[in-house]
């Protein structure tokens, strides 16, 4: 599998993007459950057909551009709201990136570490170990670049991420992925009540840190990638439950941007895993 996965590496990202359009479909059209999760998520987020249809080929997408973001050349980006990353920086309070599993979540690390990483702060992500063991030896060297740290989802992960805010870096988290029972509240996002992490906003929180909002657009015929950046609307209430509650509206805005990117077969309002 690594072999085949180096071959695929290889390969110009407009071939791979087409590869996983027709993937995505095929799953779409093969998995009943996946097929209903992904239409009632986004029912349950007011989204017409015109909206989600294109979501099923780029889920695809999502899984077939792994192979030349992880092993093979680095793929052209483009940044939009840069501005707000240098600003950020220049305080050296540290800097929380909040990203939603919308259009490549990959490239937006790796893009930070690429142009920030070698001359002001490394980034710092959230890593949870695959379960095979052929990947986790392929993740783990793809994602050991200049610049970009990885932080496990233990006691000992939360530690390092605290320590690295404080010392100016920056880190990335999905907020809406769903955290283990006893990590996260039951908010709502897109009306639905769905657990969700407050550890996002408690690190912000306690080491002051600035909050921005990012995600990957993936670009048509495979020009690459564009990355955009933006300040949250407003403070994040000083509450944690109530300002994750917060942060899932400002990921709803974020997916309401372009839906078309969002992985709506994404399991969001499943019941959280108990941690051994």
């Amino acid at each position: 599998m690594t072999t085949l996965f180096k071959f695929f590496s290889l390969l110009p990202l407009w071939l791979l993007h087409a590869l996983g359009w027709l993937l995505g479909w095929l799953v779409f059209g093969v998995s009943g459950e996946y097929r209903r999760r992904y239409l009632f998520n986004a029912r349950q987020a007011g989204m017409g057909w015109r909206q989600w249809r294109a979501a099923v080929g780029e889920s695809g997408k999502l899984v077939a551009e792994l192979p030349r973001l992880w092993l093979g050349r680095p793929a052209a980006v483009q940044w939009d709201g840069a501005g707000h990353v240098d600003a950020a920086l220049s305080l050296g309070r540290g800097v929380v990136f909040l990203t939603p599993h919308l259009g490549c979540f990959e490239i937006t690390a790796q893009a930070y570490a690429q142009r920030y990483g070698p001359t002001h702060q490394p980034m710092t992500v959230l890593f949870r170990p695959p379960r095979q063991t052929w990947l986790r030896a392929v993740v783990s060297t793809a994602r050991a670049r200049p610049g970009l740290h990885t932080a496990p989802t233990t006691l000992a992960g939360v530690k390092q991420m605290i320590k690295a805010l404080k010392q100016g870096q920056s880190l990335g988290l999905l907020p809406d992925q769903v955290p283990p029972l006893g990590q996260g509240v039951w908010m709502p996002f897109f009306g639905r009540d769905a657990y969700t992490m407050t550890l996002s906003a408690r690190l912000a929180q306690q080491t002051s840190a600035t909050v921005l909002l990012a995600w990957g657009e993936r670009l048509p015929r495979g020009r690459g990638f564009r990355v955009h950046v933006q300040p949250l609307r407003s403070p994040l209430p000083a509450d944690a439950a109530q300002a994750a509650g917060a942060i899932n509206l400002e990921m709803e805005a974020l997916i309401r941007q372009c839906p078309q990117q969002y992985l709506w077969g994404y399991a969001r309002y499943k019941q959280p895993r108990q941690e051994a």
